[in-house]
């Protein structure tokens, strides 16, 4: 699909989801919010929380350290535990150093006060934040999440990941949201490949997949269309109906 959208990329960052003990969905909920903000969700990594795996990661991820998409975000690592390193390997990717923001410090305190808590050493860990970054709202539990370069940091935990997305995404470019149409059609595959290749091969600028499933009466196809004129994908959706007799 020809596109001239920012792109992204999603980095979940934790050993609990590559041990399989957590199942991931941040990764799945923000595509779909990216989807219909028009910015082009364009790879996904798992790595595990390991300091110079996360750097690497980074800086092959974020076009401001020279690596490949315009936007970075990041969920999990910056809670209060000593495994949470994930403002440490952002900042040493970005070349600085990390702090206790004072702004971070003073929701901090605010919450605790109001819970009637001690703001003690390891919350304090939530407002250690890279020198140079800017913060992201955090209106679940205020322990924020940050912004350097092209790098955005979010909690793993989903609710409070929501909550900063929420937030963070209309500060963001965006381009034109995708358009899509599907057709379900009770046949395999295979019996409509060949009209979906012609017709993929008429609109180059599209982007045409077919997804099988399987249910109680059969085997079927789910044929889309993906583009971001709309007219332009209803008349591939209309071309691929014609070809394949609906």
């Amino acid at each position: 699909m020809q596109s001239d959208n920012p792109t992204a990329a999603v980095l979940v960052i934790g050993d609990e989801i590559l041990s399989g003990r957590t199942r991931e969905g941040n990764a799945h909920h923000l595509a779909q919010v990216l989807t219909a903000t028009g910015i082009d969700l364009q790879e996904i990594r798992v790595v595990a929380d390991d300091t110079d795996r996360i750097v690497d990661a980074i800086r092959a991820l974020d076009r401001t350290l020279g690596g490949a998409y315009d936007l970075l975000f990041t969920s999990g690592g910056i809670g209060p535990t000593h495994d949470d390193i994930t403002a440490d390997a952002v900042a040493a990717a970005h070349g600085t150093t990390v702090e206790v923001n004072p702004t971070a410090r003073a929701l901090l305190q605010e919450r605790c006060d109001r819970m009637g808590v001690e703001l003690n050493e390891n919350r304090l860990r939530m407002a250690r934040i890279p020198v140079g970054a800017t913060l992201i709202d955090n209106a679940v539990s205020a322990a924020p999440g940050f912004s350097i370069g092209a790098t955005h940091v979010m909690a793993g935990v989903p609710e409070v990941f929501r909550a900063m997305v929420a937030w963070l995404i209309p500060q963001l470019p965006v381009g034109r949201p995708v358009q899509s149409l599907t057709v379900e059609v009770r046949r395999g595959e295979s019996e409509v490949a060949e009209d979906l290749k012609a017709v993929a091969a008429e609109y180059a600028d599209l982007s045409l997949g077919s997804y099988p499933f399987r249910d109680d009466t059969g085997w079927g196809t789910n044929l889309v269309v993906r583009g971001l004129d709309a007219s332009r994908v209803d008349q591939a959706m209309a071309a691929l109906r014609g070809r394949i007799g609906l």
